[in-house]
C-alpha cells in the first residue's frame, strides 16, 4: 500500500491540520469503519448516515488521522484531523492527487452492459507488459473510484478504471476525476432508462466519459447509432485525438468472424487476424463485442496481437458475473444473477438456447430493475426470445416477471413455467424439487432481487 504524510494529504485535498495527534503517516483509506484497518485515514462521508458519529470506532481500530467537516470542536483529540470543507469532495481530490503522482496509464471503461467483463479483460491483457491494477468488485461510482484509485500502488504503469452511473451527470465526474487516456463504451442498452428516460438519453450520459480526456482515444461500438450520430456531430472532437470502433459487420475497425460458442467457452477470428483464432474461458457470443474493445485497448497500449490473444484465453471474471457452479442433485448452475438489463437477459437467453447440454435446460430469471414505466413492458416483450420448445422449464420471480409469465402462458405447458413473487423460499423448494443430474440452469437477475442468495442455496456445497 502507498504511504502519504499528514501534510501531504493537507495539501492534496485543500485542508488545515488542526489537531496533530499522534502524528503518523497513512497507509491507506477507509471510508467504512467495519473495514478499516490500522494505519488508515478515516473518510467521516455525509450522505445517508453522518461518518462522523462514527469516529470512536475509527479511533478503536488504529485509524492514523481523519478528515473533519463537522464543527471543529466535536474533533477528537487523540487523533491527527484535517479540516475540510466537505469530506466526500476531499476525498475525491486526494484520489486525483494520487493519481497524477503515479501518472499511469489510464483506460475507462463504461457501458450499459459488459463493464466488468471488459475491464477484467483489460487488465489481464495490460499485465502482459505493465504493472496493473484495476477496479476490485463493482468499486465503479463516485466512491468505489476513488477509494480503487488510493488502493494504488505507486509503481502501476496501467490502472483500468470501471465506471457506473444512476443518472446524468455521474460519468461526467468520474471522467474527470480519473481523466482517462483510453475510454471505452461497450454498448448501449437500457439500463438505468428509469433515471434517464430513453437510450438516447444513455448514449449521451455514457459519451460524458470523454469529458476528462485530452487527446485521448475513444473505443466504440461502431453499429450503435446513438453513439455514431452524436460522435459525427462532433461531440468527443475537443478531447478526443484517436477513435476506433468494433463490431460485428464490415465497417468497423475490427470485427469479429467466424464465431463459434460451446459450453463454457467461446472462440473466435477477426478481420485484423483472419488467420489467428482467439478463445475465451466464458461463453456467450456477446462476450465477443468485449473482446474486440479489449483487443483495440491493447492495440492502443503498445501490446502486440498475440500477447493479447494470451491473456484473453486465461482471463478470469470477477466472481458471480458467468459462474459456473456445482449445484444440488448433480445439476449445473449458470450464474449471472449479478446485474440484469433487458439486452444482457436476451443475450444470455440466446447464448443458452445456442449450446448443446448433458440434460435438461431451465432458465431461472428474477426481476430486472430501474426501467421505470416501461418494465412491465420491456419484461413482456423477452417472449420473443423464448420459444415453446427452447427451453425445459422457465421459472420467473418478482413482480415485473409477472408480465412475462402471462405472455409465455400462451406459449409454454403449464408444467413448463412458473412464476413467484416475495418470499423466496417458495421459489428454492421449487428449484430443489425440480433440479436433478445433469440438468443446467441458468440464473439472471438484478442483483437487489436476491438472486444470488438462490444460487447460494442450490449450490453443492450447499447440499453438504
Amino acid at each position: 500500500m502507498p504511504n502519504w504524510t499528514m501534510n501531504e494529504i493537507a495539501q492534496a485535498v485543500k485542508g488545515e491540520i488542526v489537531n496533530k495527534g499522534k502524528i503518523k503517516d497513512v497507509s491507506g483509506v477507509s471510508f467504512d469503519t467495519r473495514t478499516l484497518v490500522e494505519g488508515d485515514l478515516f473518510i467521516p462521508l455525509t450522505a445517508e448516515r453522518n461518518g462522523h458519529t462514527f469516529i470512536q470506532t475509527a479511533i478503536d481500530k488504529g485509524a492514523s488521522a481523519t478528515l473533519w467537516s463537522d464543527p471543529i470542536e466535536n474533533a477528537p483529540l487523540d487523533i491527527a484531523v484535517i479540516q475540510v470543507d466537505d469530506t466526500q469532495k476531499a476525498f475525491q481530490s486526494f484520489a486525483k492527487y494520487h493519481l497524477n503522482n503515479v501518472s499511469p496509464k489510464v483506460v475507462g471503461i463504461t457501458g450499459s452492459n459488459g463493464k466488468t467483463t471488459t475491464k477484467d479483460m483489460v487488465a489481464a491483457v495490460a499485465s502482459s507488459k505493465y504493472k496493473t491494477h484495476k477496479t476490485d468488485g463493482n468499486f465503479n461510482n463516485h466512491l468505489g473510484l476513488p477509494m480503487t484509485i488510493l488502493n494504488m500502488e505507486k509503481d502501476v504503469e496501467v490502472i483500468v478504471l470501471e465506471m457506473g452511473m444512476g443518472g446524468k451527470g455521474e460519468i461526467k465526474a468520474l471522467s474527470n476525476i480519473a481523466e482517462p487516456d483510453i475510454a471505452v463504451i461497450t454498448m448501449i442498452g437500457e439500463s438505468h432508462i428509469e433515471f434517464l428516460g430513453s437510450r438516447e438519453g444513455i448514449a449521451e450520459a455514457k459519451l460524458e466519459i470523454v469529458e476528462g480526456m485530452e487527446q485521448g482515444t475513444l473505443i466504440y461500438p461502431g453499429e450503435e447509432p446513438l453513439l455514431q450520430s452524436r460522435i459525427d456531430k462532433g461531440w468527443v472532437d475537443v478531447r478526443v485525438k484517436t477513435i476506433k470502433t468494433f463490431g460485428k459487420n464490415k465497417g468497423a475497425d475490427v470485427y469479429s468472424t467466424e464465431v463459434e460458442t460451446e459450453m463454457k467457452r467461446t472462440r473466435f477470428k477477426t478481420n485484423q487476424h483472419p488467420s489467428m483464432t482467439c478463445e475465451l474461458p466464458i461463453p456467450g457470443e456477446y462476450n465477443v463485442q468485449n473482446a474486440l474493445a479489449t483487443i483495440l485497448a491493447g492495440e492502443s497500449l503498445g501490446i502486440n496481437i498475440e500477447e493479447i490473444y494470451t491473456k484473453l484465453a486465461h482471463f478470469q471474471l470477477t466472481k458471480d458475473r458467468l459462474e459456473w457452479v456445482d449445484g444440488i442433485n448433480g445439476s449445473i448452475l449458470l450464474n449471472d444473477a449479478y446485474n440484469a438489463s433487458p439486452s444482457s437477459v436476451r443475450a444470455v437467453l440466446n447464448y443458452f438456447k445456442g449450446i448443446e447440454v448433458p440434460g435438461r435446460k431451465i432458465v431461472v430469471l428474477g426481476d430486472i430493475l430501474e426501467l421505470g414505466e416501461q418494465a412491465g413492458e420491456m419484461h413482456r416483450k423477452l417472449h420473443k426470445e423464448i420459444e415453446a420448445d427452447t427451453f425445459d422449464e422457465l421459472v420467473l420471480y418478482g413482480e415485473n416477471m409477472r408480465c412475462l409469465y402471462e405472455e409465455m402462458k400462451k406459449k409454454m405447458d403449464e408444467t413448463k413455467v412458473y412464476h413467484f413473487s416475495g418470499d423466496k423460499g417458495a421459489l428454492v423448494e421449487h428449484l430443489k424439487e425440480s433440479l436433478r443430474i445433469n440438468d443446467t440452469a441458468v440464473f439472471k437477475s438484478s442483483y437487489s432481487t436476491g438472486m444470488l442468495e438462490v444460487v447460494t442455496e442450490l449450490s453443492q456445497q450447499s447440499d453438504r
